[in-house]
């Protein structure tokens, strides 16, 4: 029987894996999942449902929520979009040793990962990733559909655009802005606002690619 306990994924390889593990951190019960093709590699023993594409998702879900797990901000913003067309449940994954402030906002279909870190009045959109061990400093924005890796640190007042990526352990200064459809490279240092779009690395970060 279906119930609030129960929950469907859109994608199923590692980004998923540790969605799930989220899920199950906080009682609910996997149903399932849609994707383009079966994974051969099944570490949860869960059931394929089939293609979102090809199927009526709306009357196999019913009742249960429906998340996307997929680490491409792309595709991911895709998935959503989905989603929201279908009018199914949505819901924010968060990791119980995750540390969030009552006064932050989170949007939907947003998953916050084990011992991140969000604090006060910070915005989170929807549909990003606030990953593993990240530092999400007080009253900072993140835009939609963009993903903070494992690691990172956002002092106060960061803006992060839409459809960004920081990379593992990059650093950005407080109050630093930074534009839509930027990718910070692992491990680089942001001293100043970014307004070009392209991949950013180093220390102090560089355009590298637009």
């Amino acid at each position: 029987m279906l119930n609030d306990n129960n929950i469907y994924f859109l994608g199923y390889s590692g980004h998923a894996y540790v969605a799930m593990d989220v899920a199950k951190a906080n009682g609910f019960f996997i149903n399932g999942y849609f994707d383009k093709n079966e994974n051969k590699n099944d570490p949860y023993n869960i059931k394929y449902i089939g293609n979102e594409e090809e199927l009526d998702v709306r009357s196999i879900v019913k009742d249960a929520y429906v998340f996307p797990a997929v680490g491409s901000n792309i595709i991911r913003k895709k998935l959503h979009f989905l989603i929201k067309n279908l009018n199914v449940k949505q819901l924010v994954l968060k990791h119980p040793t995750a540390c969030i402030s009552s006064s932050a906002t989170i949007g939907e279909s947003s998953l916050i990962n084990p011992n991140a870190v969000v604090n006060s009045f910070s915005l989170i959109g929807k549909a990003c990733i606030i990953n593993t061990g990240s530092i999400i400093e007080h009253e900072c924005m993140i835009d939609d559909y963009s993903h903070i890796a494992p690691g990172a640190v956002l002092a106060g007042k960061v803006v992060v655009g839409k459809n960004c990526f920081v990379g593992a352990n990059a650093v950005i200064k407080q109050g630093v802005n930074i534009t839509d459809e930027v990718i910070i490279g692992a491990g680089s240092v942001i001293l100043n606002n970014i307004t070009e779009k392209g991949t950013w690395v180093g220390n102090p970060a560089k355009l590298l690619l637009k």
